[in-house]
């Protein structure tokens, strides 16, 4: 979910991803709706260089202008009330064309930044309304120390955070990065919830070293939601959102909400 604000997003497939999409492209060709549903999501399109002023600019504009101690916050913003979200870092495992994170600046959050954040999490001013985080960016799981020191910094200093939410594709782009040290992390922290929201798009997508990293993420506790775009030649049609919403059913993942009309 990295980009520039004002150049083009770049292209990155994961190897993963790469080894998918040929196989996809030799069961199913090249114009199949299995292998655009994968395609669409991931590679580089002609018509992106149509750009019109208004798609440049972020999707919402909810950073925190905030003051905290003489300083301003990074990496900091407030969705909802009782909601703030972080964003340690902006690297991916893969570019998904339909970011609505593709044009914000790359960055990565120093610890004295993410300390500043928490703090200001467990603040007077605001732990009274807010009892859980959103850490995205970028996708959390492709540095665990980062996140490691993002959970110990909560602890530290936000003892009014309960839950802590993460954004995610790391099960459907690289889900060998699911491992026993992440595991670790995970059944670290047992006074905190875990919730993982995981973005999948199209029924294909569940692969089965998917399912499998899905898994043994539930295995140590961590609750699993599904929010996905509706994206046009991926999962517009009601045929495919039926089959993609009774998979995350039997797997026991929240479907919970929909993308839609966001320029």
């Amino acid at each position: 979910m990295a980009g520039t604000r004002d150049g083009n997003f770049k292209e990155l497939v994961s190897p993963f991803l790469k080894g998918k999409l040929e196989k996809i492209r030799n069961e199913f060709g090249e114009r199949s709706e299995q292998f655009n549903a994968v395609a669409r999501q991931y590679l580089y399109d002609n018509s992106e260089e149509v750009i019109v002023d208004e798609e440049r600019g972020r999707h919402y504009q909810s950073e925190l202008n905030v003051i905290f101690k003489n300083r301003f916050l990074k990496g900091v913003e407030r969705l909802y009330k009782k909601t703030v979200l972080l964003e340690p870092s902006t690297v991916c495992a893969a570019h998904c064309r339909w970011c609505l994170r593709g044009q914000y600046p790359i960055k990565t959050m120093k610890y004295e930044d993410i300390d500043l954040a928490t703090e200001y999490l467990g603040s007077e001013d605001i732990r009274d309304d807010v009892n859980e985080v959103l850490i995205t960016g970028g996708d959390p799981l492709m540095t665990l120390p980062l996140l490691k020191y993002t959970f110990d910094s909560i602890i530290k200093n936000s003892s009014n955070i309960r839950i802590v939410r993460i954004g995610t594709r790391v099960p459907f782009q690289d889900p060998f990065r699911i491992n026993d040290k992440m595991l670790d992390l995970f059944s670290s922290y047992k006074q905190l919830k875990f919730e993982i929201g995981i973005n999948v798009c199209h029924p294909i997508e569940f692969w089965e070293e998917s399912i499998e990293s899905i898994k043994k993420l539930q295995n140590v506790g961590a609750r699993i939601y599904n929010q996905n775009p509706l994206l046009k030649g991926v999962n517009d049609n009601i045929d495919t959102l039926i089959e993609l919403y009774s998979i995350l059913r039997d797997l026991d993942i929240e479907s919970h909400y929909l993308f839609h009309a966001i320029p």
